[in-house]
């Protein structure tokens, strides 16, 4: 059985990562990565990646992969016509993001990445969300809930953002900010997932 101790570091403050890592019943403790994000521009696939392994490398760095264990770092961006959305810097811009995605298909990339003594191991996974039209009500709606603040492309599809969305072709916990599948086989080959027994 597992100690009492966690062996997996979670680089992410986002609670929406906490949750669904929560699901799987594995111990872990969270440290917030200061790693400085990389911005728009180049390859958002690329960019995804380099922003997953640079949290959880600076936090393996800052405080250290636990013994046996793993630090996990994850990052999601919004992608539309070969542009990453980012999140928000204030209402107009998340309106103006809503504006855009509204009845069309876009695609959310995340990457999961673990990096421990053995090295580091990643997976990217990327899921077509389908947009719904959006009226002027619906978007007045929406942004006053306030739920588009610090969300990628200005929405959370696990909240109010849930009636924006037509379909999704994907995992959708990966739209949300951590694909659950892709990281719980990245814990097993580390041994760490909930059953294995140790």
């Amino acid at each position: 059985m597992h100690g009492s101790h966690p062996r997996i570091v979670l680089a992410s403050g986002s609670p929406r990562r906490r949750e669904l890592l929560g699901l799987l019943g594995v111990p872990f403790t969270v440290e917030v990565s200061r790693f400085d994000e990389h911005g728009p521009g180049g390859d958002p696939a690329q960019r995804v990646r380099d922003n997953a392994v640079g949290k959880a490398r600076e936090v393996a760095a800052r405080v250290g992969v636990p013994r046996g264990g793993v630090v996990l770092g994850c990052d999601t961006e919004v992608v539309l016509d070969g542009a990453t959305l980012g999140q928000p810097a204030d209402e107009s811009a998340a309106e103006a993001m809503l504006r855009a995605l509204a009845g069309r298909t876009h695609r959310v990339i995340s990457v999961v990445v673990v990096v421990g003594d053995g090295g580091e191991d990643a997976h990217a996974e990327a899921v077509d969300v389908t947009m719904a039209p959006l009226g002027d009500d619906l978007i007045a709606w929406y942004l006053a809930t306030g739920e588009w603040r610090g969300k990628a492309g200005g929405y959370a599809i696990q909240g109010h953002g849930a009636v924006l969305v037509e379909r999704i072709a994907g995992d959708y916990s990966a739209v949300v900010g951590l694909p659950l599948a892709a990281t719980a086989r990245l814990l097993a080959s580390a041994g760490l997932a909930p059953w294995q027994a140790r």
